[in-house]
């Protein structure tokens, strides 16, 4: 292996010697504790610790990356006390999980790493947020992501690429390929002679370095570093290694033919940085032992200040409490700017949404608004229409159709303290982003104490003739996700300060717009910036014959089926929010009644009917004079037809069951 070592002092090669040396210490007591039964479980990077840490040295500590599961060298050259680390890998309360991740999968603010999923992918779009955090905030600063070589194959390697070069960001992606994908061999991952040929089609520069040579490594990334940031494009960097352990200790390594150790043995990158330190004349071998020796010591004195101090056992406070407040980030109190607080006006409900984006883009100037054709062509549904021109393309950004991507970018956004809108075109169309959404933005502050300031926009619904893919209803899907909380108004009032309430929230919104609703409902709403409290359910009008809970386009059904039907006494409750769930105003609807229908457009099995049947079972049985009934839509796909539409569509079905339900 050839060193240059590019000009730097002794001082700093001996830094770097450090650096590189210090993970490859801990994996190797990792690995005795591992034999030892002290530890459950461990992902070695032994031969890949120049690539962390090269990069991890040529980045500035504050610029976030967003680390892999071998990647221990980014943690130690940030310099996160190993004893911190011990307690997060156990489990530890005191970890930077509280005991609720595993290994590297967590983040900390403090150190600007951000922790990876375990689908490998999403951490790159991750990236592109916070890079074009920088670019808007007009910082000279990039964002570095780590991914595999088998993580190239995922979509979100593919989207991430494309959107970091579509928006010009700052963003450093490196591949570490080390031959195998847990034991698929690259031959079976791809079949381009390189994995840097793919930054060509993305119209991005690309280079392929050895990943064992340290001082490669980080003169590169330091001059990509210097090239994203001055030409504000990003970069691939792909680099050769070869992991020396297996996936994780319990897969073994027999998969993998003799001589690639023998190979890549005599490539190990710490004994060769070592002897080249040597024959060099900047350290010496009782140096190196001294250094090895404070190591050692160091290892030795943090383990006995952590977690493994006694015997590896780890105490637990159980709180159910603590464990479903932690699910959100607080969410503070919002001062609200009193605009003609008696003046209102008569708005279609796409307007009143309209206007609440609006006054929200004013209110903050850190709101990003993304999405597909919402620029300069106000969106399909035209509800950002103009915005383009007032709050410029920095803040009002097309997209590629690459909505993992995308939200993914929305999270990375959030880093930087950041707030971001994502529309989705068509509810239907979130299928494509689903995994960042339930996997990342849902779970991130439980994991780690991180908000996901992002809202989903979602035009839902059918009733407009769209046909199976452009008129699902599939609140259903995310109202099972702890972490996310789920939105669907019915009026206008309701939408605006909605959608007040859910950009203001420092929590991922999903934010339901029944499309039918847009231009066939009017209704007064106030001029002024208001909120409507996001889990607190509307009483629409009181009675006592029959109860109908129900949200979205059902409260319409609901209201005109009253209207309808003078001589029954209806109490229609418009949830309004999903998730968080106003139980207070269920239980008050079922002891008036006594008789309760749960009325929603989705299909009837698995709709969110089911969930709020079976609570009211349970908690409210004294109170009922009849089962709960749900009326709810056929378990079919929505049907293009009209007279399909219909007959899918609960409102067809709704006066059998009332009836039944009345003559109970």
């Amino acid at each position: 292996m050839q060193f240059e070592r590019f000009s730097l002092s002794d001082e700093r090669l001996v830094e770097i010697y450090r650096s590189i040396l210090l993970p490859r210490m801990i994996e190797e007591k990792m690995l005795v504790l591992l034999r030892q039964g002290r530890v459950t479980k461990w992902f070695s990077g032994i031969g890949q610790e120049a690539i962390a840490v090269g990069s991890t040295m040529a980045m500035r500590p504050d610029e976030w990356i967003m680390p892999m599961h071998r990647n221990l060298g980014v943690f130690t050259t940030r310099e996160i006390p190993f004893r911190d680390l011990i307690n997060q890998w156990q489990g530890h309360p005191d970890g930077f999980s509280k005991g609720r991740e595993r290994s590297f999968h967590f983040g900390t603010r403090d150190y600007n790493i951000c922790g990876m999923i375990s689908h490998l992918g999403p951490q790159l779009s991750l990236a592109d947020g916070a890079a074009l955090a920088y670019k808007l905030k007009g910082e000279k600063k990039a964002s570095l992501a780590f991914t595999g070589e088998g993580g190239t194959s995922e979509g979100e390697f593919h989207e991430a690429l494309n959107v970091a070069s579509v928006w010009d960001l700052p963003v450093i992606f490196i591949i570490e390929n080390n031959g195998y994908g847990l034991s698929t061999p690259v031959n079976e991952q791809y079949r381009c002679v390189s994995l840097v040929e793919r930054a060509k089609g993305y119209g991005m520069e690309g280079v392929q370095i050895d990943g064992n040579n340290i001082l490669t490594v980080l003169d590169t990334v330091s001059g990509v570093r210097d090239y994203c940031i001055r030409e504000q494009r990003p970069y691939l960097i792909e680099c050769m290694t070869f992991r020396m352990r297996g996936h994780e200790e319990a897969s073994g390594t027999k998969y993998v033919p003799k001589e690639l150790f023998e190979e890549w043995g005599r490539k190990d990158p710490i004994i060769n940085y070592e002897q080249y330190l040597i024959r060099e004349g900047v350290l010496s071998e009782q140096q190196v032992t001294t250094i090895r020796d404070e190591f050692k010591n160091y290892i030795e004195t943090e383990i006995q200040e952590s977690a493994l101090s006694h015997s590896g056992a780890t105490t637990v406070y159980l709180s159910e409490e603590k464990e479903l407040n932690d699910i959100y980030a607080p969410t503070p109190e919002q001062p609200l700017r009193n605009i003609d607080s008696h003046r209102t006006e008569n708005l279609r409900f796409v307007d009143a949404i309209k206007e609440g984006l609006y006054q929200s883009m004013e209110a903050h100037d850190n709101l990003v608004l993304m999405g597909q054709d919402i620029a300069e062509y106000g969106g399909v549904f035209k509800i950002t229409e103009g915005f383009f021109d007032k709050f410029g393309k920095g803040r009002v950004r097309n997209t590629p159709l690459c909505e993992s991507a995308i939200v993914g970018a929305g999270l990375g956004l959030s880093l930087e303290g950041f707030k971001s809108m994502v529309e989705m075109q068509f509810a239907d169309f979130v299928s494509v982003g689903f995994n960042q959404i339930v996997n990342n933005l849902a779970k991130i502050h439980y994991r780690w104490g991180q908000n996901a300031d992002v809202v989903v926009r979602m035009p839902t619904g059918a009733g407009v003739g769209a046909g199976p893919f452009h008129s699902q209803s599939n609140e259903a899907w995310f109202t099972h996700v702890p972490g996310l909380k789920v939105v669907y108004p019915s009026t206008p009032e309701d939408a605006k300060g909605l959608i007040i309430a859910a950009i203001n929230d420092p929590n991922p919104v999903m934010f339901f717009e029944h499309k039918h609703l847009y231009r066939s409902i009017s209704g007064s709403v106030p001029s002024r910036y208001y909120e409507t409290p996001i889990g607190k359910a509307r009483k629409v009008r009181t009675g006592t014959d029959v109860s109908i809970i129900t949200y979205g386009l059902g409260v319409i059904w609901a209201e005109q089926y009253a209207d309808k039907h003078p001589d029954v006494s209806i109490d229609i409750l418009d949830l309004r929010t999903l998730v968080p769930l106003d139980y207070k105003a269920i239980k008050e609807t079922v002891s008036s009644t006594g008789k309760v229908l749960v009325l929603h457009e989705d299909t009837i099995t698995g709709g969110f009917g089911g969930e709020i049947a079976a609570w009211i079972a349970q908690n409210c049985f004294e109170y009922l004079d009849a089962p709960v009934m749900r009326c709810a839509s056929l378990d079919t796909p929505v049907p293009f037809n009209k007279q399909l539409e219909n007959q899918f569509l609960a409102e067809s079905r709704m006066d059998a069951v009332l009836q039944k339900l009345l003559n109970y």
